[in-house]
């Protein structure tokens, strides 16, 4: 494959992206209030779940070193 070959599929490829991207802008919508709270409360909700976890993997570590 000759490098004009690589430079127009890359050009193809460049073209395709920004149509689909193109696509998707235009059927994309603003939330309304209670999308964008129950969104928010669950990534809120999976924050703390993380964190917990985090923290009793952090003080198991803790009592195991301490024995």
């Amino acid at each position: 494959m000759s490098i004009k070959e690589k430079i127009a599929k890359f050009r193809e490829t460049i073209k395709f992206w920004l149509k689909e991207t193109g696509r998707i802008l235009r059927l994309t919508r603003k939330p309304k209030r209670s999308e964008f709270d129950e969104v928010a409360r669950i990534t809120g909700l999976g924050t703390v779940l993380l964190g917990l976890v985090g923290f009793i993997i952090f003080f198991i570590s803790q009592l195991i070193r301490m024995s």
